[in-house]
């Protein structure tokens, strides 16, 4: 910028600006390596993919939230696609492939129209804004009513989300687990919190001796060899506040004259550690779960009076434990009593794998339960650990909303050809726009075929003569490469109105973004820009 021939400088030297079309060109060829890169992971039949970190560690997964997580993306637009797919796992925990992919196809449509037919981006945000409207809208009118009490049903719903999960061939028994564990939490009735479900992994054996635990498992052991290791219809107390002589705050130093003296004071301390102890024995308690540290004096008094104890568990199993046997978490033991304590069918510790592990299962209330996962090595248990989350949260929005959608591509190729239908209202360019919101729905069943190895024009072809003759459910039935009623393979349909709507705003707020200031960070002193005490520059990216 100049003003009347006097160059006008107002950003830092070495600052880079992009603006207009190569700017938003810029966003959407970083978007769409993204979506690109995960987009081979989709269905049955995609392919896993295998991460490695700077520590050496290995993840191989193809769950689309991970894989971006586990990238080191520095692109701001990538970081947002790593958003969206992070937030369609939080919310709904499955489709976080689905999500990116469709995010990229609604950007490269609109790419083009941008590019080629000189349509403003305003134009294509607007046009989006409706054509998101409308899908949901169409998807709700495909959405089939469903009984929670429908056993079969909700395996049909697990085994779709595990069919392209290294777990598949274990779909049907991981799938009864799941629905276990979601229905002991919750039998049907308002919001379920999956927290209430723990997924402990342990390799060893196979994911067929994946098992559920009507209470809770801790990967601890019993402080101390003297105490019972197994004990039926124990009375529980779970105790936040430590078996030990507290510290002071400050330093301090005791000076003692008398020689005599020091086992006065060591006297002292035991009596202290006694008399809490003494006071667990006085409310009734077995069992104590202590979230903090338990000492070596409390664990011989308790051991003598044959009371199991484990100690340094985490806040989050303690609240689970408050759940699942009743009991109350005492912050003071000089307030514990009889009305604290909680109960189990049992509490034992056992050998899983190389590792003791305490059961407290067959709790009467079970409000909240364990699935102890399996698995051949550590790879696979973290994989199957991932698949049955997804598992979890896909029945969770089943019994929350009580409504499906037939899977295989089946909803995308439906809305796909009903906005084609509802743009021929339109008038002006926003029917261009809502043209490409429906051509671009088209990427997920498109990607189905090319990842089953099918020729992709082929079954779009065949799909939406099915979709035109009135067959609503026709899907991809990628193990036989026929398009066929998708009656078995069904979704959430909150999967897939969250990854349309997700995307499509994704894709607007990206569209929107017309001038990229990157600021390069200063090779800075004390005092100098982007050092202490001076101006702070932002991130380079490319």
């Amino acid at each position: 910028m100049s003003l009347q021939g006097t160059p006008v400088l107002i950003l830092k030297e070495d600052s880079q600006r992009t603006t207009g079309k190569d700017a938003i060109s810029s966003n959407i060829a970083a978007a769409r390596v993204i979506s690109e890169a995960i987009r081979s992971a989709l269905g049955p039949k995609g392919m896993d993919k295998m991460l490695l970190d700077s520590f050496g560690d290995v993840v191989i997964t193809n769950d689309g939230a991970t894989i971006l997580k586990e990238i080191d993306i520095a692109h701001p637009i990538g970081k947002m696609m790593v958003e969206l797919s992070k937030m369609q796992d939080q919310e709904v925990g499955d489709g976080t492939t689905t999500v990116v992919i469709l995010a990229g196809e609604f950007l490269q449509k609109a790419g083009e129209l941008f590019s080629a037919d000189k349509i403003h981006p305003t134009i294509l945000v607007e046009g989006f804004r409706v054509a998101t409207e409308k899908a949901i809208e169409f998807l709700n009118e495909m959405a089939i009513d469903v009984d929670i009490k429908d056993e079969t049903l909700l395996t049909q719903v697990v085994n779709t989300t595990m069919g392209s999960k290294i777990v598949s061939r274990s779909s049907n028994m991981l799938a009864k687990i799941v629905i276990d564990a979601v229905k002991s939490i919750n039998p049907g009735k308002g919001k379920i919190d999956i927290e209430d479900i723990k997924v402990e992994k342990k390799e060893g054996e196979d994911i067929e001796s994946t098992i559920l635990v009507k209470g809770i498992v801790l990967d601890k052991e019993v402080v101390h060899a003297g105490m019972p290791k197994t004990l039926k219809n124990p009375k529980i107390a779970l105790i936040s506040e430590a078996f030990e002589v507290s510290k002071t705050e400050f330093d301090s130093e005791l000076s003692i004259s008398d020689p005599s003296k020091i086992q006065e004071f060591l006297d002292r301390e035991t009596d202290m550690i006694k008399r809490l102890v003494d006071k667990t024995i006085e409310s009734g308690a077995n069992v104590v779960i202590a979230q903090k540290g338990i000492d070596d004096v409390a664990q011989h008094l308790m051991a003598k009076k044959k009371i199991m104890a484990i100690r340094r568990v985490k806040k989050s199993d303690m609240e689970k434990l408050a759940k699942a046997t009743g009991a109350k978490i005492v912050s003071k033991i000089s307030d514990l009593n009889a009305d604290d304590l909680g109960t189990a069918g049992i509490v034992r510790e056992t050998k899983v794998g190389d590792d003791d592990m305490v059961f407290v299962e067959d709790c009467p209330l079970a409000k909240s339960v364990t699935i102890l996962v399996r698995g051949g090595t550590e790879l696979v248990v973290d994989e199957a650990e991932r698949s049955i989350h997804d598992a979890i949260c896909v029945v969770r929005n089943v019994f929350e909303d009580k409504k499906v959608v037939p899977g295989g591509g089946a909803p995308e190729a439906y809305v796909s050809r009903k906005l084609r239908k509802f743009a021929e209202s339109l008038v002006g360019r926003e029917q261009l726009a809502v043209l490409a919101f429906a051509e671009a729905l088209e990427v997920v069943p498109r990607t189905l075929a090319e990842n089953a190895g099918l020729d992709p024009i082929d079954i779009i072809v065949a799909l939406r003569n099915e979709h035109e003759a009135g067959n609503t459910k026709a899907g991809i039935d990628v193990l036989t490469g026929k398009v066929r009623d998708m009656d078995d393979i069904v979704e959430p349909l909150r999967v897939k109105t969250h990854a349309i709507s997700a995307a499509s705003e994704n894709a607007q707020m990206i569209l929107r973004i017309d001038d990229i200031i990157a600021s390069k960070k200063s090779e800075a002193g004390p005092g100098a820009p982007g050092g202490p005490g001076g101006d702070t520059g932002g991130d380079d990216f490319d």
